[in-house]
């Protein structure tokens, strides 16, 4: 009798996960690629990649197999000037994301313009291809839909990086893998609500501003502000840099930890990076033995500070 209390139990337990599962999992889905993606959806799930945090490719969360964005104004083929154009490429092996393994859920409209105007189906991931987002008109509205560059225009993965330059690409795939990883959204939300927030954060999002990035980071608390719009709001690097590796710099009474160490072992001149005669110097500092306060160093270009910085400053 107990034997068959337990199989009963089991069973109801097995039902109420499976429902649980359709309900979060299934349902959101469905209710996505009812809805259009917006620009913003399309810009993050391709700066972001098929997974913008623990995943087969990345599973040390150190931001490898990530899309890079570039900012181009030039045509990389012919190196003709070109009005301004962000792309994302990815190179040979990199993932792609949903919205181009999986088009419809990119939603009515964005789905039909991506396959038959902007050739996604025909993006190889052994070969790797360049996106970038593109408008027309559908059912007489205007839909923002991905382009598959690589066939429309013959961009090549190689040729967009050259032409844009490491002053023009950003790694913001590889960011949003250190937001995830350093906890950033246990204190800062991706979020603002409905309410008076709308005032200092920015608007709240959308549904489709959702479409295809996996997971989200709306996080779990707001101990420290809302950052859905930072980079609108605070579009300086230097401020960044010094806000990362050691807050009380521009706040002084921040309870938010330092992250100076993922500026790595040495700076972008290639020198090893003193952190203990930085943190005496600061300390100097902040007793008021020193007018001044240390120079932050620059970061070097593989620096996972670099990655963190590339993402807080794409939002926008």
């Amino acid at each position: 009798m107990a034997f068959r209390e337990y199989k009963i139990g089991s069973r109801l337990f097995g039902v109420a996960l499976g429902g649980s599962m359709v309900i979060t999992l299934y349902m959101p889905t469905v209710d996505m690629t009812s809805v259009a993606v917006t620009e913003m959806g399309l810009t993050k799930q391709l700066s972001y990649g098929r997974i913008g945090g623990f995943s087969y490719e990345d599973p040390f969360l150190r931001g490898d197999g990530k899309p890079k964005t570039v900012v181009l104004n030039k045509d990389p083929k012919t190196n003709e000037p070109i009005e301004t154009v962000q792309a994302f490429v990815y190179e040979a092996g990199t993932p792609f994301p949903s919205g181009i393994n999986h088009p419809r859920t990119l939603g009515p409209g964005a789905t039909e313009l991506s396959t038959a105007q902007g050739r996604i189906e025909e993006a190889n991931h052994d070969n790797g291809a360049v996106f970038v987002i593109s408008r027309a008109t559908h059912n007489g509205e205007t839909v923002n839909y991905i382009e598959n560059a690589s066939a429309t225009r013959g961009w090549q993965p190689s040729q967009v990086l050259n032409a844009a330059g490491d002053a023009n690409t950003h790694l913001i795939g590889s960011g949003k893998i250190m937001f995830v990883r350093e906890g950033c959204w246990w204190c800062h939300t991706l979020l603002p609500e409905q309410t008076q927030d709308w005032q200092y954060f920015g608007i709240p999002p959308r549904l489709g501003d959702y479409n295809g990035e996996s997971p989200t980071a709306f996080g779990s608390d707001r101990k420290a502000p809302d950052l859905l719009h930072v980079g609108s709001r605070n579009a300086s690097k230097e401020w960044m840099m010094m806000h990362f590796f050691n807050p009380r710099l521009v706040q002084p009474h921040s309870i938010m930890p330092r992250y100076d160490y993922l500026w790595g072992e040495n700076d972008a001149d290639g020198k090893a990076i003193d952190y203990d005669a930085w943190r005496t110097a600061y300390n100097d500092y902040a007793h008021g033995k020193t007018v001044i306060p240390p120079d932050v160093p620059n970061y070097a270009a593989d620096s996972e500070i670099r990655y963190l910085i590339d993402f807080i400053m794409s939002l926008k």
